[in-house]
């Protein structure tokens, strides 16, 4: 069973689609016991960083969430979803992530050249720096679904795909059993559904 974390944040229902297209079981919950009774654990997002990490904490799910990744359990941050799993975030003021994986997210429009529109919004190709699990049915080449208008940086040990945009995007990262897409995979075809069932197939780590 995979755990959707609903905190009033996130396209929580198209996942759960797409989960069930490539034939996992997910549930969309709030709950914290569901969530630690789950195998594997999503956190999806869209909107501003500061509103969603203000709605997590609010809930308490922010704790459960960091508990579960430390205990081992696979979790996949998706958008929103994976920045929060950073350091910080510098969008519209400082503001605390989950402390998951180093590093901050930072306006894109200063690292791009000026003729390209802010937020990033379209197909891209991936570009591949590591044979991660998550990525084990993807190439190079590849292409996924960004929305976005701010993106990780100084985290490249953990970066494991990156996108070009102006400069080098950084499209997807992973720290032990802790990964994350900027990108939305749920949107983004039959390279994104893979993306997800090579995710379904991970296990947990000691």
């Amino acid at each position: 069973m995979i755990a959707i974390v609903d905190y009033g944040v996130g396209n929580l229902f198209s996942l759960k689609s797409s989960l069930k297209m490539i034939g996992a079981e997910a549930v969309v919950t709030g709950d914290a016991a569901a969530i630690r009774a789950a195998d594997k654990i999503i956190l999806p997002g869209v909107g501003a960083f500061a509103d969603a990490a203000a709605k997590l904490r609010a809930t308490g799910l922010d704790q459960v969430v960091i508990a579960e990744a430390r205990a081992g359990k696979p979790l996949l941050g998706i958008c929103l979803g994976m920045q929060l799993l950073f350091d910080r975030s510098m969008e519209y003021g400082e503001h605390a992530g989950l402390g998951l994986i180093p590093g901050s997210v930072e306006d894109l429009k200063p690292d791009i050249p000026t003729d390209l529109k802010v937020p990033h919004i379209g197909w891209n190709a991936l570009h591949k720096l590591q044979d991660h699990p998550l990525l084990k049915y993807v190439k190079t080449g590849d292409c996924v679904y960004f929305v976005h208008s701010f993106y990780a940086k100084h985290c490249g040990e953990s970066t494991i795909a990156t996108a070009e945009y102006g400069t080098a995007v950084t499209a997807a990262v992973a720290r032990g059993n802790v990964m994350g897409c900027q990108f939305h995979p749920e949107k983004s075809g039959p390279v994104g559904l893979n993306i997800l069932r090579a995710f379904c197939e991970l296990e947990a780590t000691a």
